[in-house]
């Protein structure tokens, strides 16, 4: 029987399955999900659901990483005494006996990495953007067979080993969504993910007063009191986002991966708002567009005077330069890539 693959991913948010999913649907090989899947949907994917392994105490908060100053070099979360982190590591095990994988795919963990080398499967570790070249992560890439990039390699990051270049291969952006032709639309479409704190609703109200003429669609998690200008319209969490910005003029929201690869796939001019996250993720990703001219980037949510002059800045960017990013076979590509590497 051909192995499987497995395709471990982080519950930081809810871009890892999302990936997942939509490069599974070209695989050659069956794919299983491995991860705390809790309220997420695998998409009809086998999964192995596995128990949470965040603090215990929830005043901790979750960053990737521990605070402990004895903590092996090479890990960046290893809490002691944690059943949960046990007991995942146990099901991993288990499972990787059981089905006799040909690959496991880690999108991502330091610690599932090294885990699956002492496991003997072989891996593809994803590596996102961001500066990702402290000890840990560099023993991860060692540790695989190959090293997937969701991005194109124009947003590499200068800093970045050439062995850990050589090893890598360029996916470019991997999202679900399709590319779709320019349209005429005058919204602004603004959009949060899950992975961070979400809107602020007073601030979204006072850009909306900043720039009447246009209707403001906001999706994903918003908080706070605000009194309603008429055209700002709060419509919470949606599966399938694509569609309901396709037609918006401009595009807002973070630099993570699923929102800057569907503004690719879409050619919409985005402004770029990277939210704070381990490794400079975002930031690093959204100062590359910028210098390419793909978006306008904003440390952070403009005061409301400055709204008119950032819509302008905007709106005189040239989609092509972010849709000439995208590129239509990603998917079918990556999947081949990791085919391959199961194969030998």
């Amino acid at each position: 029987m051909t192995g499987g693959i497995g395709w471990y991913v982080h519950h930081q948010g809810a871009g890892h399955l999302h990936r997942a999913r939509a490069v599974a649907a070209h695989l050659a090989r069956p794919c299983t999900v491995i991860g705390t899947l809790a309220g997420l949907d695998p998409g009809g994917l086998p999964a192995l659901d596995l128990p949470d392994d965040r603090p215990l105490d929830p005043a901790e908060g979750f960053s990737g990483r521990d605070g402990e100053a004895a903590r092996p070099e090479a890990f960046h979360y290893a809490p002691l005494n944690h059943p949960g982190l046990r007991r995942r590591m146990a099901l991993i095990a288990e499972w990787a006996e059981r089905t006799n994988p040909s690959l496991l795919v880690v999108d991502v963990s330091v610690e599932v990495s090294l885990f699956a080398r002492l496991l003997s499967l072989p891996t593809v570790v994803v590596r996102l953007a961001g500066d990702r070249t402290d000890t840990p992560h560099l023993e991860a890439f060692r540790s695989a067979s190959r090293i997937l990039a969701p991005f194109p390699a124009s947003l590499e990051a200068p800093e970045t080993p050439a062995w850990v270049r050589d090893k890598t291969f360029y996916a470019g952006f991997l999202g679900e969504d399709a590319a779709a032709p320019p349209q005429a639309g005058t919204d602004i479409a603004v959009v949060f993910g899950r992975g961070g704190t979400g809107g602020d609703l007073p601030a979204l109200a006072a850009a909306a007063r900043a720039v009447p003429e246009r209707q403001w669609q906001v999706y994903g998690p918003v908080s706070g009191q605000a009194e309603m200008p008429p055209n700002l319209h709060v419509h919470g969490w949606v599966e399938r986002i694509g569609p309901r910005v396709a037609t918006a003029a401009i595009l807002v929201g973070g630099g993570g991966d699923g929102l800057v690869a569907m503004a690719s796939a879409q050619r919409q001019r985005f402004l770029c708002l990277p939210e704070p996250r381990g490794f400079g993720e975002q930031t690093v990703k959204a100062e590359a567009l910028a210098r390419l001219g793909a978006a306008v980037v904003r440390s952070d949510w403009p005061a409301a005077a400055e709204w008119p002059a950032v819509i302008a800045a905007v709106l005189d960017l040239d989609p092509e330069r972010i849709g000439g990013l995208h590129e239509p076979e990603a998917l079918t590509r990556c999947a081949a890539f990791l085919d391959s590497v199961a194969g030998g």
